[in-house]
């Protein structure tokens, strides 16, 4: 797994309206890119694991699909690849925020 010392961006910020992406979403996209490590995603079907480290107030599920979004373009691979899903969240205080994750071949 990789650590990326970052608050996971929820869906509620994600979009300006239908369309637009928050000017948080454009930073977050950045912010991340920034982060990651180079990787060779494999190809065909895959499965995500991901540990978001965030408010207890936070729902996981709304971090998973920027997440998503922003490996896919990284590294280059459709997101409707991914056919196996592994999501954990751990409570933590502000200022604590993580992301683990990992991608493999199903």
């Amino acid at each position: 797994m990789y650590f990326l010392k970052i608050k996971p961006l929820s869906v509620n910020k994600l979009y300006q309206g239908r369309r637009f992406a928050t000017p948080e979403l454009t930073k977050y996209k950045r912010d991340v890119g920034l982060l990651l490590p180079n990787l060779r995603v494999p190809q065909g079907r895959l499965r995500v694991k991901y540990h978001f480290g965030i408010s207890k107030r936070t729902d996981g599920e709304n971090c998973i699909k920027a997440f998503t979004d922003i490996l896919a373009e990284k590294y280059g691979f459709n997101d409707n690849k991914i056919y196996s899903w592994e999501v954990v969240k751990t409570d933590v205080k502000a200022g604590g925020e993580f992301i683990e994750f990992s991608i493999e071949q199903l």
